[in-house]
């Protein structure tokens, strides 16, 4: 409209110059030419401009990830024995969530599902990652990450990172810049380990560089034999704060074995119990810098993940032991967060996504006191199993949605998987989705409004690279077998005979009458959905696989 009226006005001018005097029409038509040039560049800042005040109209986006945190643990879930009074008030506030879904029962699928909306069985790399491993994440396409920051936000991840680092063709130098990884991804910033806190390098990795590393003390990693002299959980176990298992009994940080052995970076090696403090204070960090933009946050605490080296502050706070407490930690730095979004103004503009990566397992390779300190506290609920089963509670997790004056707060049973969050978040920000991106997502966003109680029709469940799949009240357990754990330093594995279990969940929460037999119609149904996703996982493996568990 500016440049139209500009060209009409000064035209207008020009034509009566020229009908007046033949001598001067040179010098209007240079000064015609010169005006639209001027509205051209006006026109081209008020598109600027325009373009600025629409990125300002997009809402911030942060995604809090849970580890390890089951179905039960909030007490807005039913939870018992632990105070998340902050988690609980985002639930008062918004949408909480009752059928919604991790992709697997593990933590690598499931943040790699997140994260590209593609399942992860799709990727063999997929799977419990060492701390060595390559990026399984293929930069070359579309990821929620990368779409985010095309479309206008400035992206960051502050925690756990577990998704592979460097190529697949060349060793890993920890000494220098480590790439690919969460750069390459699409983050902006990023602070984060390389994989879980009880595995090796127990170090800090800012924007691809270890933090404070000592160059005359390079970091070495070996997952396969034993690197340096430094004492080991097996070799000194007068040493350990915790005692642990075999597996996370090799180089000991900070008084603690982990899986893994590593040399050097003394003075790089993060401390447990200040872990939740320095993620928190990244991430609020994150925020105050980008405040006047745009931005997406993945931020992904160490909490419930072991090993569990509660702060003294928090030690005992929950009478459940050192698991209860993570609890009490993960709820207070949720709290905390929220309190900064709320002191800087953007609350009403930020939209909060609050899950978990997988079910809870109460021993996990160390020895404090989960189990036999747990009293009434139900971690998965009404739900039965944990992390790296394929039953009920190894994928179904709280989650909750949280943007003031947008979500009407309530509950919802829309049938919800985290594959579907790139799609979803997506169509919230009306950009379009790429065509090149992976399709096993879907766009849930109507229900992770609040503005319907209808999700997805049926959800995909991976345990172990196993797949189980729930509608309705409906679930189908393939044949194979389920592996979980069975108390202290212990594994079991159930097998799953043919035609596959068939459970429902409304009548026998606790998957406890397999109705196959009275259902051969469901089940023929149920199946074909395996076989139309997954045809090759209609039929999985059966025995205790340690490599799928990380060993």
């Amino acid at each position: 409209m500016m440049r139209s009226s500009l060209v009409n006005h000064f035209g207008m001018v020009g034509i009566k110059m020229r009908l007046s005097s033949g001598r001067v029409r040179p010098l209007v038509d240079m000064f015609v030419a010169f005006v639209i040039a001027i509205g051209g560049l006006l026109l081209v800042g008020v598109d600027r401009d325009c373009a600025a005040g629409d990125a300002r109209e997009l809402p911030n986006i942060v995604v809090i990830y849970g580890d390890d945190i089951g179905y039960g643990d909030f007490g807005c879930y039913g939870g018992t024995g632990v105070d998340t009074a902050n988690i609980d008030a985002l639930a008062d506030g918004g949408m909480r969530f009752t059928s919604a879904y991790c992709t697997a029962a593990t933590c690598t699928p499931s943040r790699y599902s997140l994260l590209t909306g593609q399942y992860a069985f799709r990727n063999q790399a997929a799977k419990i990652l060492p701390g060595n491993a390559p990026l399984i994440i293929d930069t070359d396409r579309p990821n929620l990450v990368g779409f985010l920051r095309s479309a206008g936000y400035r992206t960051g991840l502050v925690g756990k990172w577990h998704l592979g680092l460097g190529h697949a063709d060349q060793p890993l130098d920890w000494n220098g810049k480590i790439a690919p990884g969460p750069a390459e991804v699409g983050f902006d910033e990023s602070f984060n380990m390389a994989a879980t806190a009880d595995r090796v390098p127990s170090v800090y990795i800012r924007d691809g560089r270890v933090v404070d590393l000592d160059p005359s003390d390079p970091i070495g990693v070996n997952y396969q034999s034993k690197i340096g002299n430094e004492p080991t959980g097996r070799s000194h176990p007068e040493l350990l704060k915790v005692q642990a298992d075999d597996q996370h009994s090799c180089t000991i940080v900070n008084g603690v074995s982990r899986i893994g052995y590593m040399t050097g970076g003394k003075a790089a090696r993060f401390k447990d119990e200040d872990m939740a403090d320095t993620y928190l204070n990244e991430a609020i960090g994150f925020v105050r810098r980008n405040k006047d933009q745009p931005f997406f946050l993945y931020y992904a605490p160490n909490e419930n993940h072991v090993p569990r080296v509660i702060h003294p502050r928090f030690a005992g706070s929950s009478g459940l032991g050192p698991r209860g407490d993570a609890l009490m930690v993960f709820d207070w730095c949720v709290g905390r967060f929220v309190e900064t979004l709320r002191s800087e103004g953007l609350e009403q503009n930020t939209l909060i996504i609050l899950s978990s990566d997988n079910g809870p397992v109460l021993f996990d390779g160390y020895w404090d006191g989960a189990i036999n300190r747990s009293g009434d506290h139900q971690a998965a609920g009404p739900w039965r199993g944990g992390k790296y089963s394929r039953w009920e509670g190894g994928t179904r997790m709280p989650l909750i949605t949280y943007w003031p004056g947008t979500i009407t707060p309530g509950v919802s049973d829309a049938l919800i998987s985290q594959v579907d969050l790139f799609r979803s978040i997506a169509a919230m920000i009306k950009t379009p989705f790429p065509d090149d991106a992976e399709m096993d997502g879907q766009d849930v966003s109507a229900a992770l409004l609040g503005h319907t109680d209808q999700g997805r029709e049926f959800v995909i469940q991976e345990a172990l690279t196993q797949l189980a799949v729930r509608q309705g009240d409906w679930k189908y357990l393939p044949p194979g077998s389920i592996t979980e754990r069975a108390g202290i330093d212990q594994w079991k594995s159930i097998t799953v005979d043919e035609p596959g279990w068939l459970f429902n969940l409304a009548d026998d929460p606790g998957e406890k009458d397999n109705v196959a037999a009275d259902h051969p119609d469901k089940v023929a149904q149920l199946r074909r959905i395996i076989a139309d996703v997954a045809p090759e996982k209609v039929i999985g493996t059966e025995g205790l696989n340690k490599k799928q568990l990380g060993f």
